[in-house]
């Protein structure tokens, strides 16, 4: 079954023309996915692998007003807008694959996301898979079909490669995923550890999650609080890199933009407050699959 898929997704990519847009049109048609149409301003009347532009949002659904999945692949100057313009649209599910879109800017989209009940996934996030079913984005990358293969584990990471690399892992040991998202490295996630879990726990077709953390943020604490509410309660095992940044000055930033050096924030005192609620703990990134492998 997975989370955040189905046979029934239909998708919209915002900046289809460009570079990144067309290779996610094919990427996502290569794996089973349904990319109906994309938006470029200016360059409506055109096709990419098929599939017409609209100049609009809007333009778009009066031809598709089945596209449940709104993918942006525009650049940085032009996130915020087409964001928004996806929101008003009322597309309930946004990935966003950007990178460096201003923090004021993202916190405004997804505060306006949240007031219509829309999911983001994202921003810098390279996209999440439901193996045999379909992907959003170019998470897998050619290699999809090597690394991922139905099966029962859900993935969270907040690196891209990782999200590659910890599937690969599972899928060597001889099990399989459920779903594999990449929430993506930036300050603010559009969708949290905690709102993933809440999708796995009602997820028949999952039994045990890993996630693939970092130092710095907050969020790794919802988990504490989900699981003492109950609201979780398959087998969880993490991992969270960047146990080196406590030699490093507070609030610096070290890999990913929301890896940065906060006080209470580091990995041993995230590593603490989850042990704490029966989360399993990995020492390095490898060993997750031996923590879920006897859950799957």
């Amino acid at each position: 079954m997975g989370i955040l898929l189905s046979e029934k997704t239909k998708v919209l990519i915002q900046g289809i023309t460009g570079k990144e847009g067309q290779k996610a049109v094919k990427a996502m048609s290569d794996y089973h996915t349904q990319v109906v149409c994309g938006v470029t301003p200016k360059k409506g009347g055109q096709e990419v692998e098929g599939r017409p532009v609209f100049n609009s949002v809007k333009e778009a659904l009066a031809e598709f007003p089945e596209v449940n999945v709104n993918a942006v692949y525009v650049p940085p100057f032009a996130a915020k807008a087409a964001i928004l313009e996806a929101i008003d649209a009322g597309i309930p599910l946004i990935n966003i694959i950007v990178e460096r879109i201003p923090i004021k800017d993202i916190a405004y989209c997804l505060a306006m996301a949240k007031e219509k009940n829309i999911r983001v996934i994202g921003p810098s996030s390279l996209g999440f898979i439901v193996p045999g079913v379909g992907r959003i984005g170019v998470v897998g990358g050619p290699l999809v079909n090597e690394i991922f293969q139905p099966g029962s584990i859900g993935i969270i990471s907040r690196s891209g490669g990782m999200t590659n690399e910890v599937s690969w892992q599972v899928r060597k040991a001889g099990l399989g995923q459920s779903a594999a998202v990449h929430v993506g490295g930036d300050l603010l996630m559009g969708t949290t550890y905690a709102d993933l879990l809440r999708l796995f726990e009602a997820d028949p077709s999952t039994k045990a999650v890993m996630i693939f953390g970092e130092h710095g943020g907050s969020y790794e604490f919802e988990i504490v609080d989900l699981i003492k509410n109950g609201e979780f309660t398959k087998p969880l095992a993490i991992y969270i890199g960047g146990k080196f940044a406590n030699v490093f000055p507070e609030g610096m930033n070290v890999g990913h933009a929301g890896a940065i050096v906060a006080r209470g924030q580091s990995a041993a005192e995230k590593e603490a407050a989850l042990s704490a609620v029966g989360v399993k703990i990995a020492e390095r990134y490898e060993d997750l699959v031996q923590l879920v492998q006897p859950y799957a």
